[in-house]
C-alpha cells in the first residue's frame, strides 16, 4: 500500500495544478514592459558580439566542406552553383525566415525555442487542446536538440580555427588537438567567473572580424568581378537541374552556412529585434557575402586552395594573425552558446521539465548573469569527447547539421500554430506563410540523414538523452503528484479541527511550503506533531512557475487569509524570473502582514522517493527519477531562502 507523506519540492508544484481540459492555468498576466537604457547604436555592437558570433564564423569551413567532400566536380560553373545556393540558402534561411517572420513570434519580447514553445502552448491550449500535447514533446525534443548542437558547435568552431595552423605550416599539425582542447578548458574555467567583464569586447573584436573577413573577400573579388554574377539564383537552380542528386548530398555541407541561425531568435529578449536586424543587414550578411564570393574568385584563380580557402585568402605574413583572430571568434562564438545553455537550462527548469540545479548569479548588476556547474562540466566532457572522437573539423561536419536543420524544422512548425491560434490568421495563409520554409527545412533535414552514420548518431544520442531525462522528470513529477494528492487533507478543514482545541502559540512567522494551495503541508503535520505548537502568523505559500517569461511584482503575489493568524498565498513567477521567496513575500507588508527577518522560519519537507513495482512508469524511469529527485538542489537554495532560518523536514513516497 502506498504511503504518501505531504510536501514536494515547492518550486515545481507550479506545474502541476491541472484542471478541466481547456480551462485557464494561469490568470491574464499583463505583458511586462523591459526598457533597456542602452542606445540602438551599442545593442547593434552588442548583438554582433554576441548573437552573430556563431554564424559569422561558418565561412571557416562552409566551402571547405562542400567542395572538400569529393562530391561535387571542380567546375568554374559548378563555382558559380554552389555559391548562389550558398547565398540563398543565407537569404531565405536567415533573411526571410528567422529576421522576417519568425522574430515576430516573440514572447513578450523574449525568444527562442522555450520561448517559441511557451506561446505556441497558450495559442492552442483553449483553441486546439488536443494537439498541446504533441506540441509539447516536439517543443521540448528540439530543446534538447540544443544541447547536442551545444557540443558540436564549440568543437567544430574552435577546431576549424586552430586547423589554420596548418596552413602556416604542417609542423603544427600534431599542435592542433592538444591547442583545441587547451583553449576549451580555459574557456569552460572562466565561465564560473562570468563574462560581464569581457563581454562588453565582444562586440568591437566581432566587428573586426567581420571587417577582416570582408577585406579579404573584396581582395579576391577585385580580382575576378565576374564571380558577383553568382548573385542570381539562376546559377543555383541551373545547379540543381544539371546535379539534382549531387545537389541534394551537399546540402548537408552548405547548412553549415547557417548555423547560428537560431540565435538570432534565441538572443531577442536580450537585444530586441530591430538592433538584430540592423546588424544583419548592414553588417553581417554583407560581410558574409563578400568572404564567400571572395573564397569563390580564390578557387576560380587557385583550384589547389581547395583544402582551406577560408586561410588561404591570406597572403603569407597575414596567415598566424588571421588564425589568432580566428580562434578569438570562435571562442566568442561558442562563449555565447555557452551562455545559451545556461539561460535554456534554467527556463526548461522553470517549465518543470528538469529537477533544480545549482544556479549562480557571476553579476549583482545583470541577473542574466548565471553559471550552472553541471551544465558547464558536462557540456565541456561531451565537448571533449567530440574533438577526441572526430579529430578534425571536417569530421566533426559529418556530425554537424542533423541537431540544426531539426531545430529548425520544430521552429517552423511551432511558428504555424502561433500564426494561426495566436495571431488568428487563416489556416491557407498561416500553412503557406510557413510551408515554404518548412518544405526548404525538411529538405535540408533530409540531406543531413545521408550523414548519420558518419557522425550524425552524436548530437542525436545527446538530444535523446536529455529528451528521457526531461520526459522521465516531467511525468514522474505527475505522478509524484497523483500519490501525494491522495493522501491530501483540506488546509481550511483541517485548521478548523486543529483550532477547536488549539494548539500554543509562539511568537514569529512560520511559512510553510506547500505544492498546491488548499492543502495541508506535511510539514506542518510534523511540526504540530513534534512541537505541538503553532506560530503567530503561519504563511501556506505555493509557488507556480507560468507559461510567460516575465510576470512583474504587481502581478507577484495573491493573497487568501484563511483566519486566525492563517494566510494561503501564490507567488507567480515566469519561466524567466529569479525566484527569490524573501523579496516577494516583502510585498504583505503594503496589505498589512510585517515580516521580521529575525523572527521568520521556513518550514520544507524533503521527499525521498522509492520507486514500487507496478506504478505508471517503467522500473528504469521510476529508478531514474528517483535519483533525478534526490540530486536535485535544494528547495532553500533554488528559492533563496536563509540557511539559517530553514526547518527541513524527511517524508518517504512509494511511487
Amino acid at each position: 500500500m502506498r504511503r504518501a507523506r505531504r510536501l514536494r519540492h515547492a518550486h515545481n508544484g507550479a506545474h502541476r495544478n491541472r484542471r478541466r481540459p481547456g480551462a485557464r492555468l494561469v490568470p491574464p498576466f499583463p505583458a511586462v514592459q523591459h526598457t533597456n537604457q542602452s542606445s540602438l547604436p551599442a545593442l547593434t555592437l552588442g548583438a554582433i558580439g554576441v548573437v552573430y558570433g556563431d554564424i559569422g564564423t561558418s565561412v571557416l569551413y562552409t566551402l571547405k566542406e562542400v567542395f572538400g567532400s569529393g562530391h561535387v566536380p571542380f567546375t568554374p560553373a559548378n563555382v558559380y552553383g554552389v555559391l548562389s545556393i550558398v547565398f540563398w540558402t543565407l537569404t531565405i534561411i536567415v533573411s526571410l525566415k528567422y529576421v522576417t517572420l519568425v522574430l515576430r513570434a516573440d514572447n513578450e519580447g523574449e525568444g527562442g525555442l522555450v520561448a517559441m514553445l511557451a506561446l505556441a502552448s497558450r495559442s492552442v491550449k483553449d483553441k486546439a487542446p488536443a494537439l498541446r500535447k504533441w506540441m509539447l514533446l516536439i517543443g521540448i525534443f528540439g530543446t534538447c536538440l540544443f544541447y547536442g548542437d551545444g557540443v558540436i558547435t564549440p568543437a567544430i568552431t574552435v577546431l576549424s580555427a586552430v586547423e589554420g595552423l596548418d596552413v602556416v605550416s604542417p609542423a603544427f599539425r600534431r599542435a592542433v588537438i592538444p591547442l583545441t582542447l587547451g583553449i576549451l578548458l580555459v574557456l569552460f574555467l572562466v565561465q564560473k567567473r562570468g563574462t560581464a567583464g569581457i563581454g562588453k569586447f565582444f562586440g568591437p573584436i566581432m566587428v573586426v572580424w567581420f571587417i577582416a573577413i570582408s577585406a579579404l573577400g573584396l581582395y579576391h573579388i577585385a580580382g575576378h568581378p565576374e564571380i558577383l554574377a553568382a548573385l542570381s539564383p539562376h546559377h543555383a537552380l541551373r545547379f540543381i537541374w544539371q546535379h539534382p542528386g549531387i545537389s541534394f548530398i551537399i546540402l548537408g555541407a552548405v547548412v553549415l552556412c547557417v548555423t547560428g541561425g537560431e540565435a538570432l531568435y534565441a538572443d531577442m529578449g536580450h537585444f530586441g529585434r530591430k538592433p538584430i536586424r540592423i546588424a544583419w543587414f548592414s553588417i553581417v550578411m554583407p560581410a558574409l557575402t563578400l568572404n564567400y564570393f571572395g573564397q569563390g574568385a580564390l578557387l576560380l584563380a587557385r583550384p589547389e586552395a581547395v583544402k582551406n580557402p577560408f586561410f588561404m585568402m591570406a597572403p603569407e605574413w597575414l596567415t598566424l594573425p588571421l588564425v589568432c583572430l580566428a580562434t578569438v571568434a570562435a571562442v566568442i562564438a561558442s562563449q555565447a552558446l555557452i551562455s545559451g545553455a545556461f539561460s535554456v537550462t534554467k527556463q526548461v527548469i522553470q517549465l518543470g521539465y528538469l529537477p533544480r540545479l545549482k544556479i549562480c548569479h557571476t553579476s549583482s548588476r545583470d541577473r542574466g548573469q548565471i553559471y550552472l556547474p553541471f551544465v558547464n562540466w558536462s557540456l565541456f566532457v561531451m565537448i571533449v569527447l567530440a574533438v577526441v572522437l572526430f579529430r578534425s573539423s571536417s569530421n566533426l561536419a559529418a556530425a554537424y547539421g542533423i541537431a540544426v536543420t531539426l531545430d529548425m524544422t520544430i521552429t517552423t512548425v511551432l511558428t504555424f500554430f502561433v500564426v494561426r491560434y495566436g495571431w488568428g490568421y487563416p489556416l491557407a495563409l498561416a500553412a503557406a506563410a510557413t510551408g515554404f520554409f518548412l518544405t526548404i527545412d525538411l529538405a535540408f533535414f533530409s540531406s543531413n540523414l545521408l550523414k548519420l552514420v558518419d557522425g550524425g548518431w552524436f548530437p542525436l544520442l545527446i538530444g535523446g538523452a536529455v529528451f528521457i531525462l526531461m520526459t522521465t522528470w516531467k511525468d514522474g513529477r505527475e505522478l509524484l503528484t497523483r500519490t501525494l494528492r491522495e493522501s491530501s487533507i483540506d488546509l481550511r478543514s483541517f485548521l478548523n479541527a486543529v483550532f477547536i482545541s488549539p494548539p500554543a502559540r509562539v511568537e514569529g512567522t512560520a511559512v510553510f511550503l506547500s505544492a498546491q494551495p488548499g492543502l495541508v503541508p506535511n510539514a506542518l503535520m510534523h511540526n504540530l506533531k513534534h512541537n505541538k505548537v503553532l506560530h503567530a502568523q503561519n504563511l501556506f505559500v505555493t509557488v507556480r512557475n507560468h507559461e510567460v517569461p516575465w510576470i512583474g511584482m504587481e502581478q507577484r503575489l495573491q493573497l487568501e487569509p484563511l483566519g486566525r493568524g492563517c494566510w494561503q498565498i501564490v507567488l507567480n513567477y515566469g519561466f524567466k524570473n529569479d525566484p527569490d521567496l524573501p523579496k516577494a513575500l516583502q510585498l504583505l507588508a503594503a496589505r498589512g502582514i510585517e515580516l521580521e527577518t529575525m523572527t521568520t522560519s521556513y518550514f520544507l519537507s524533503r521527499d525521498i522517493v522509492t520507486p514500487t513495482l507496478g506504478s505508471g512508469l517503467a522500473p528504469w524511469r521510476e529508478k531514474l527519477f528517483a535519483h533525478m529527485h534526490h540530486s536535485a538542489t535544494a528547495a532553500a537554495e533554488f528559492l533563496n531562502l536563509p540557511s539559517n532560518a530553514v526547518v527541513e523536514l524527511g517524508s518517504v513516497v512509494e511511487i
